[in-house]
């Protein structure tokens, strides 16, 4: 890469950071005909862009010498959408341009102005900042552009949809017509070519291959979820996929709060990453997991664009982003710089349509599964005990003495037991969860359920009565209106299976009796005595087989009818059986007036 690379310090800079092949989109920027244009550049985020726009300015920054030039000014300007991507191009400049003498410094909302406006009297090469920020260092007279060489729009779809268009406009004007623009962006709708084309100079359209259709080191998954589980199925892929570095993606502050919770409780080390927190909040949050004090990120989709983490290896969406642009930016976290990386959607059964299409729209192909068990991390924390790089490390002389006091004490089976139970103390538990995806088809000539992989196939899979099954009751009944109608939805919710799952329904006086099939009984136990749902009691009956007392014919009918109505009397040799008066609907009495014919009264 030192080749494209004609500036010595930013050469030596690119080496130190062991950098030695370009990838695709900085490749583009350091081809001989780039040179000295202004550039429209579409590549997706991750795609290496900082660097890129950071080599391409070298030429209008530095002096032969490779140091910066000295002017009186900033001679670069770089805009970018959010704080966050801000501070991180300052980051990955500062590195790039350490051995060249320039000076920077970042413009952000959040962040004390009275600094800021210092810093840049005091004098800087390289301002980087957030439209808004600019613009208002610019009408306050801190920021002057009449020595501006070169100036960068990051993400500049972005600052359109975020209303940044007047803000971009205004810092554009001030700038001197002479200045190179270089515009980068995910996608060119229809603004940014009005914008190139007003403030660009026979501008270069530079189109990174491979950007429509995501990005190739990211593996996407399809995990299917029932709609109680979703905090267990995210607790179960971190255990899972074990990445050195995970972001949880959910819709809403009220959501990303509630899961970071849940994941501290169970042993997590979670930071919470929302547009409610201040700068500061936020900048800890980011510093935790890059200096490795925190693992998971749980984030709303104000982390979805320029958040560079290092080793961040999964991207899990609890809840579905809205469309297939939101898809991508969220998993373009992962897969960056050539890293491979894992994006895994939460698909509950009712949503698997619309992410069929989100996907397909989005030109992605997943692979579509259950969730992880609790017996399959088991034998994945089995292997990777054996695995241990503390197992392999060579003993010191201290480590010999204290294993031989310990085996003169303890046998080396309490030894090697104590060891386990330390290693699994550090690790939290995996969840009981289960698949929507199996046992939802039983075919004719088999007593069998077979698992169905095709979201589709499971969401067209008519549902089958069986025989036998386990026995479950529950303390409402006859007295107080127990109807099929509502109880079947009820058992579902409440014990996560689907209604081809729940047998024979019973209703007697006090009390209904069903069924659920063998395979789910287990997992309806489970779910029915969690808290929340309707206030009804269920448990399994001691002895099995079915009670009876019910009618023949569907075993979802409601309690009989009598053969006659209560209101008649007996009728041949037959009494009305005993029960409620019917309701009758009252007589309307109409009134009566004296005399007049034209309807009013006397």
């Amino acid at each position: 890469m030192q080749s494209l690379v004609t500036c010595p310090t930013l050469a030596r800079a690119l080496a130190d950071r062991n950098y030695l092949e370009p990838t695709p989109v900085q490749s583009a920027v350091l081809a001989e005909e780039v040179a000295g244009r202004d550039i429209l550049v579409s590549a997706q985020t991750g795609s290496g862009k900082t660097v890129a726009y950071g080599l391409a300015l070298g030429p209008d920054l530095l002096e032969e010498s490779g140091r910066i030039r000295l002017t009186g000014g900033p001679l670069a300007l770089i805009i970018a959408p959010t704080r966050e991507l801000a501070m991180q191009v300052n980051r990955e400049l500062e590195w790039l341009y350490a051995q060249t003498g320039a000076r920077m410094t970042s413009c952000v909302g959040g962040m004390d102005p009275q600094a800021e406006r210092r810093r840049l009297q005091r004098g800087v090469d390289i301002v980087i900042g957030t439209p808004g920020r600019l613009r208002d260092h610019i009408e306050r007279g801190a920021l002057l552009l009449s020595d501006l060489a070169a100036i960068v729009l990051d993400e500049a779809d972005e600052m359109l949809d975020l209303g940044f268009r007047e803000d971009l406009e205004f810092i554009l004007e001030q700038t001197p017509p002479e200045r190179r623009t270089l515009l980068f962006s995910a996608t060119i709708p229809r603004g940014i070519e009005a914008m190139a084309r007003r403030y660009q100079r026979n501008a270069l359209r530079i189109e990174v291959a491979g950007n429509e259709s995501g990005h190739a080191d990211i593996e996407y998954r399809a995990i299917r979820v029932q709609p109680k589980e979703t905090e267990q199925a995210v607790v179960n892929l971190l255990r899972f996929v074990e990445a050195q570095t995970a972001i949880v993606f959910c819709n809403t502050r009220e959501a990303s709060r509630h899961l970071q919770a849940t994941l501290l409780e169970r042993g997590f080390s979670a930071v919470l990453l929302s547009g409610e927190l201040s700068q500061h909040e936020r900048n800890h949050s980011l510093q935790a997991l890059r200096d490795g004090r925190a693992r998971v990120c749980v984030a709303t989709d104000v982390a979805a664009r320029g958040i560079d983490i290092p080793d961040l290896g999964l991207v899990i969406h609890a809840e579905l982003p809205n469309d297939a642009e939101s898809l991508q930016h969220r998993s373009g976290r992962t897969g960056r710089a050539g890293r491979k990386g894992i994006s895994a959607l939460l698909v509950p059964p009712v949503r698997m349509r619309r992410t069929e299409f989100m996907l397909r729209d989005a030109g992605l192909t997943p692979q579509w599964s259950g969730p992880p068990t609790a017996e399959e991390i088991r034998a994945l924390d089995r292997q990777r005990l054996l695995h241990d790089p503390m197992l392999k490390e060579e003993p010191s002389e201290d480590d010999f003495q204290m294993a031989a006091a310990l085996l003169a004490e303890r046998t080396p089976e309490q030894l090697c037991a104590a060891l386990l139970r330390i290693w699994r103390a550090r690790l939290p538990s995996p969840e009981d969860i289960s698949d929507p995806g199996v046992q939802q088809r039983r075919d004719k000539n088999q007593k069998s359920y077979e698992p169905l992989e095709s979201p589709r196939a499971i969401a067209r899979t008519p549902r089958e009565r069986f025989d036998g099954g386990v026995w479950f009751r529950m303390d409402v009944g006859r007295k107080k209106n127990a109807d099929p109608k509502w109880l079947l939805p009820m058992l579902c919710r409440k014990g996560g299976v689907g209604k081809g799952d729940i047998g024979a329904i019973r209703i007697f006086d006090n009390e209904t009796k069903f069924a659920v099939s063998d395979a789910m009984a287990d997992l309806f136990a489970r779910n029915a005595k969690r808290p929340g749902g309707e206030n009804i009691r269920i448990e399994r009956l001691a002895e099995q087989g079915d009670p009876g007392s019910a009618p023949a014919g569907d075993f979802r009918r409601g309690p009989p009818k009598p053969k006659f109505k209560p209101k008649q009397a007996s009728h041949a040799g037959h009494e009305a059986p005993a029960g409620p008066a019917p309701y009758e609907k009252p007589k309307k009495h109409k009134k009566k007036f004296k005399g007049a014919r034209d309807g009013k009264p006397e």
